[in-house]
């Protein structure tokens, strides 16, 4: 099978399901025991690939969404957080690519920081409706 092949996104959308990426995940507890996407990806499927790793991302964003504490690192890769201090470094550095992200909106823009929320017109954090802006 030639990767990008029909058959091959199949076996990533098959075999990397949620159920079984947590199930994978659950022998790699805490950062020493991390294991990169690639290796993830080849570990569940039999093959890695770039399809698959993007696969995989949008399977751990889903997690994620549901509270699963699944921590990565450009060092560590993949694993799940075996403590608070696990978790919340795991977050500081989604939290900085979120502010990156924010800093690059606003540099196109030439907005500050603060007036970006009111051109992206943001609900309030109490504006349960998003009526405000």
């Amino acid at each position: 099978m030639k990767p990008g092949t029909p058959q091959l996104q199949m076996l990533f959308e098959r075999d990397l399901t949620p159920a079984l990426v947590l199930d994978v995940l659950g022998d790699h507890l805490g950062a020493a025991s991390g294991i990169t996407a690639r290796d993830l990806v080849a570990k569940i499927c039999g093959v890695a690939t770039g399809a698959g790793e993007r696969h995989l991302r949008h399977v751990v964003e889903a997690l994620r969404m549901q509270g699963h504490a699944i921590c990565a690192t450009p060092e560590h890769g993949y694993f799940m957080a075996e403590t608070d201090a696990e978790l919340d470094a795991s977050c500081e550095f989604l939290y900085g690519r979120a502010m990156s992200s924010l800093q690059k909106i606003c540099a196109m823009k030439r907005v500050a920081m603060p007036d970006l929320r009111g051109q992206l017109r943001l609900p309030a954090a109490n504006d349960s409706q998003g009526d405000n802006p």
